[in-house]
């Protein structure tokens, strides 16, 4: 019984003996383990505060070293008063046409420099303009096509192959010629009607040419109308034509006051209408002067009634028609051709001039108007002085010019070539 008793005290002291020695290896590891941990702490937080610290003293050197940072600028572009979109060569429309896709979203391309906006910028300004322009919330008339310009110049100038070739092509027509086409500068009009437009254009030279005829034609009748009315002599600018039609003016005056004469029986009708008593207290510059007045309206008719003149001065007709005289044109050409090869071959034989080719040449000496004018006799005469000859034709011309002047300046004309002749042979 002691025996068991006592083997059972061993075994329980034994046991205690072990739980006591576990429970004081344990505590004595946590204590370390505390202790290891906290020493552990401890020089963490100091490498940490130390890096912080050192952190903290080379930021302040860089911020005390380092030159301040450029403020970014400040946008001050204002949406509702941006209307100057600027020019660009575009007539093909392949960027933003006729204006400038920079200018349209308010940037300036002088300006630049080094400096060209971001795709970041571009995009704010494109965002406030379109809300701007929205047609939604603009009234604006243009509204719709400003928003679209704004969106296409957008479209440009935020891709880099498209920007990079609208800011190449910007002084560089010549190449734009080249990828777009040399001929954008053209747009060719709706196809005419040739027939419509060959009509109109033959209409237009006929009117013209009808009016050029009249006024050639009506000048000649008021020059005639004046010479005659006036009494123009030679050196004045009178012809025989003038003379004739005074004459017959005259004549048809003087027939009426007879005819007035014998319807008031034997009241006497003057050239003025007044009383022989009124008529004697005239000078004769003043019976002139309204013989002239009465003349005037009778001259003026008489003139304006003759409807050719000859040498193309006449009144104009369906002859001069533009087309009538293309036509007849090579009929003309073939004519005189062959009349001037004949006259040089009759020259190369060395024949006498004909009687035709005498007066071919004196018209051209003297020219078409002359001739035309030049009554028949006028004509031979000049004929037989050989005017195509230039020494004769100076000799006709001289004279003609001297049976202008006045008596007292071929007088003195006369005397003036007298006293060179006798210097000339002194």
């Amino acid at each position: 019984m002691n025996t068991s008793k006592m083997k059972t005290g061993s075994r329980m002291s034994f046991v205690g003996v072990l739980f006591t020695s576990a429970v004081l290896l344990l505590l004595s590891s946590n204590g370390a383990f505390v202790v290891a941990a906290d020493g552990e702490g401890e020089a963490a937080t100091d490498g940490a505060d130390a890096a912080a610290a050192t952190a903290t003293e080379g930021k302040d050197e860089d911020m005390t070293n380092r030159k301040l940072a450029r403020e970014a600028p400040k946008d001050d572009f204002d949406v509702k008063s941006h209307f100057d979109w600027g020019t660009y060569y575009d007539p093909k429309s392949i960027f933003c046409g006729e204006y400038d896709c920079y200018g349209i979203l308010g940037f300036d391309f002088e300006s630049f420099n080094n400096e060209k906006p971001t795709t970041k910028i571009i995009t704010k300004r494109y965002r406030s303009l379109s809300r701007h322009w929205h047609p939604d919330k603009s009234k604006h008339k243009d509204a719709k096509n400003r928003f679209v310009k704004i969106a296409r110049a957008y479209e440009v100038l935020t891709k880099d192959d498209t920007r990079k070739e609208y800011d190449m092509l910007r002084y560089n027509q010549e190449a734009y010629y080249k990828k777009y086409g040399s001929n954008v500068m053209f747009t060719f009009a709706p196809k005419s009607d040739t027939m419509v437009v060959l009509c109109f254009v033959l209409l237009l030279i006929n009117g013209f040419a009808y009016f050029a005829q009249y006024n050639k034609w009506n000048k000649v009748c008021e020059r005639l109308s004046k010479a005659a009315t006036e009494d123009w002599n030679p050196s004045q600018g009178g012809t025989s034509e003038s003379k004739e039609l005074r004459e017959q003016a005259i004549e048809i005056m003087n027939g009426v006051k007879e005819t007035e004469k014998s319807l008031n029986g034997e009241k006497k009708v003057l050239t003025n209408g007044n009383t022989k008593k009124k008529a004697m207290k005239l000078t004769n510059k003043e019976k002139k002067q309204q013989l002239d007045e009465e003349l005037r309206p009778i001259i003026t008719k008489l003139a304006f009634e003759v409807e050719d003149f000859g040498a193309g001065f006449h009144k104009p007709t369906w002859k001069d028609l533009v087309i009538l005289k293309l036509a007849v044109f090579p009929y003309h050409f073939l004519f005189l051709a062959a009349w001037q090869l004949k006259y040089w071959m009759r020259r190369i034989q060395k024949k006498d001039l004909s009687e035709d080719e005498q007066n071919v040449l004196t018209e051209r000496a003297v020219g078409k108007v002359i001739w035309e004018f030049a009554s028949d006799k006028e004509k031979e005469v000049m004929v037989g002085r050989e005017l195509w000859k230039l020494s004769k034709f100076k000799e006709w011309n001289e004279e003609r010019e001297f049976a202008k002047l006045s008596k007292s300046e071929q007088k003195q004309y006369k005397a003036m070539m007298k006293h060179q002749k006798a210097n000339k042979q002194n």
